[in-house]
């Protein structure tokens, strides 16, 4: 079975590949600091060189999980608010998934590269296109956050084209790939000096020791 066969088998929404599941304090972009339950789902065609979930990118190595088993455990925490992450978890329908969640009053947000259509209900989209496979047309409209990851200077002008196409309302942020942070940071704590309609996200569960 290839990679989207893998993918089509999960066409109705009600099992996911689910990677892993965690509670924990949200470590990147606008919603820092704030608790919440982690779902990252199995799947990714986009292949960023740097990805630090590498683990997560091929689905059949993830057993289908069924959607209610998952949503029940995510109502149990105290923090009523899942972040639906990946991989890519714009692959599959995201529709049941939210609808639950919503039943349960939990808050919905999703980090998506925007690779494809977004399916379910989010209270907060975070939009985080990567260049080999460019968002989907109207994808940005809908972002309440841009969040770009820069590993070279070149990526200012990646950053600047996204932003071009987000709605005024939508909070922008710049992030140094982990990798190379203390390379990078210098340029663009110096790049938002000179813009400062960005703002800088750091991967704070990471100096926090923290998932």
């Amino acid at each position: 079975m290839n990679f989207y066969d893998t993918v089509k088998q999960f066409d109705d929404g009600r099992m996911l590949p689910l990677v892993e599941e965690f509670y924990t304090l949200q470590g990147e972009g606008y919603q820092t600091g704030r608790a919440a339950y982690f779902i990252r789902i199995g799947g990714c065609d986009v292949g960023c060189s740097w990805c630090d979930s590498k683990l997560s990118w091929n689905p059949e190595v993830f057993p289908p999980v069924r959607v209610d088993e998952i949503v029940e455990r995510a109502a149990s925490f105290p923090a009523k608010a899942v972040v639906v992450t990946g991989g890519e978890p714009t692959l599959y329908p995201l529709d049941y998934l939210c609808t639950e969640l919503k039943k349960r009053g939990v808050q919905t947000f999703i980090e998506t590269s925007g690779a494809y259509t977004l399916t379910g209900q989010w209270d907060w989209i975070c939009l985080s296109p990567k260049r080999q496979q460019p968002p989907t047309e109207g994808i940005h409209m809908m972002a309440d956050e841009l969040k770009v990851i820069v590993s070279t200077p070149a990526d200012f002008e990646w950053a600047e084209e996204n932003a071009a196409k987000v709605k005024a309302t939508c909070q922008l942020f710049l992030q140094p790939e982990w990798s190379v942070y203390n390379q990078i940071i210098p340029a663009i704590v110096d790049y938002i000096m000179l813009h400062p309609k960005w703002r800088v996200s750091l991967q704070a569960h990471k100096f926090m020791r923290i998932p």
